[in-house]
C-alpha cells in the first residue's frame, strides 16, 4: 500500500452505463478529498459525461472510448501522477500507462495490459456491494471513505426549468410519483410488468386524489409509457424518451417519490437522494446494487433464492401488495 500525496494529480478512467458511472462518485469525491492541493480529472463515455458534469469535486472531465484511446497520450509527457481505469479494456489501460506516472485497475485477461499496472487489484472472490468494490481501487492508495453516497448535480437553469416545467403540467397538486417502468432492452427479465405498474398506478392516483404520475424512460419506453397514461387517465404523464437525460433528472428531484426497477436511472434517483422504491431481481440483488445510506429508500427484493435463481425468474413474482405497501408507507412518511 502507498499513500498518495495530497497534491498528486488524479486522473479516473471510466467508459461504462449510466449507472455504473454513478457508481464510482463515491470514489471520485473520496479521491479528491485525499488530494485536495492536486487536481482530479476524470474520462468518461462521450454519452455519458454529462452525468458527471458539475460534481464539485472534479477538475477536469473530459470523454474516452477503447477506439479513440488508441493514437491519444503518444506525444506528450505524462501529465497525472497516477490513473485509475475501471474495466477490462487494454486500449485504456495502455493509454493511461502513457499519460500517468503509475496506472492502478483490477487484474486484467490480457497479459500486456497487466504488465503495465503499477498496482493490479485481486477481482474480489465474494460478491459485495458495487460501491464498495469500486472503493478497492482508491485502496489501493490508502484512499479510504466511509461516504458511500452517490452523487449528482442538476445545474440552477435545470432546476428552475423543471419547476416551470411542472407548474404548467401538474400545478400546486400532490404527491408527484415517478415510475421507471423498463430496464434496458438486453436484460429485460428485470422489468415488473407493465400491467403491475397499472395496477400500482390505479392505487396511487384512488388513494391520494391530487397525485400525478411521471412515467420516465428511453426511446423504447415510449409506447408502453403511452399505453399506461392511456389506462389510467390524464393524472398520468408520459415522458419516456421524450427529454434529455439532464432535464429528466432535474424533474426526478422534484419528485415525492420514484418508483423503479434495477437500471441507470434508479441510480439516478439515489444520487438525488430522493424518496424511492427500487425492485430487484434475484440475479442483481438489491444489497449489491442499491443506493447505500440513503435514508428514504425501501428496497424490493425478487423472493427467489439464489440457489433457485436464474433471469427466467419472473419479476410479476414480486407482488402489487408488497410493493403498494412501499409506497403508501412512504408516501404517508412525507
Amino acid at each position: 500500500m502507498a499513500a498518495i500525496d495530497s497534491a498528486a494529480r488524479v486522473l479516473v478512467i471510466n467508459v461504462a452505463r449510466i449507472g455504473d458511472t454513478l457508481l464510482i462518485t463515491p470514489a471520485l469525491r473520496a479521491l479528491k478529498q485525499a488530494t485536495p492541493a492536486g487536481r482530479l480529472g476524470v474520462l468518461a463515455h462521450p454519452a455519458r459525461r454529462e452525468v458527471l458534469d458539475g460534481l464539485p469535486f472534479i477538475d477536469e472531465l473530459g470523454a474516452i472510448t477503447a477506439k479513440t484511446a488508441w493514437y491519444r497520450g503518444h506525444f506528450q509527457a505524462p501529465r497525472w501522477d497516477v490513473a485509475l481505469v475501471y474495466g477490462h479494456d487494454t486500449p485504456l489501460i495502455r493509454y493511461a500507462a502513457r499519460v500517468a506516472g503509475r496506472v492502478v485497475a483490477f487484474e486484467q485477461r490480457d497479459v500486456d495490459a497487466n504488465n503495465r499496472l503499477w498496482k493490479a487489484v485481486p477481482t474480489p472472490a465474494a460478491s459485495m456491494h458495487a460501491v464498495l468494490e469500486r472503493l478497492l481501487l482508491p485502496a489501493a492508495l490508502d484512499v479510504e471513505t466511509r461516504d458511500h453516497r452517490l452523487a449528482y448535480t442538476p445545474s440552477p437553469s435545470e432546476i428552475a426549468g423543471a419547476q416551470h416545467w411542472l407548474s404548467q403540467q401538474v400545478g400546486a397538486d400532490k404527491p408527484i410519483v415517478g415510475f421507471q417502468i423498463a430496464s434496458f432492452p438486453t436484460k429485460r427479465y428485470r422489468d415488473w410488468p407493465l400491467e403491475r405498474f397499472v395496477e400500482l398506478g390505479r392505487r396511487i392516483l384512488g388513494h391520494y386524489p391530487g397525485a400525478h404520475i411521471l412515467v420516465f424512460g428511453g426511446d423504447e419506453s415510449r409506447d408502453a409509457a403511452q399505453s399506461l397514461a392511456q389506462q389510467l387517465g390524464s393524472r398520468v404523464l408520459p415522458v419516456a424518451g421524450r427529454l434529455p437525460l439532464r432535464e429528466t433528472a432535474a424533474l426526478m428531484q422534484r419528485l415525492d417519490l420514484y418508483v423503479g426497477v434495477d437500471t441507470g436511472p434508479t441510480h439516478l434517483a439515489g444520487a438525488l437522494g430522493v424518496p424511492m422504491v427500487a425492485l430487484y431481481h434475484c440475479r442483481h440483488r438489491g444489497r449489491y446494487l442499491a443506493p447505500l445510506q440513503h435514508e428514504k429508500l425501501r428496497v424490493i427484493e425478487h423472493p427467489a433464492n439464489d440457489t433457485e435463481c436464474s433471469n427466467t425468474q419472473p419479476m410479476s413474482d414480486i407482488t402489487v401488495d408488497e410493493v403498494w405497501h412501499a409506497v403508501e408507507s412512504s408516501l404517508n412518511a412525507l
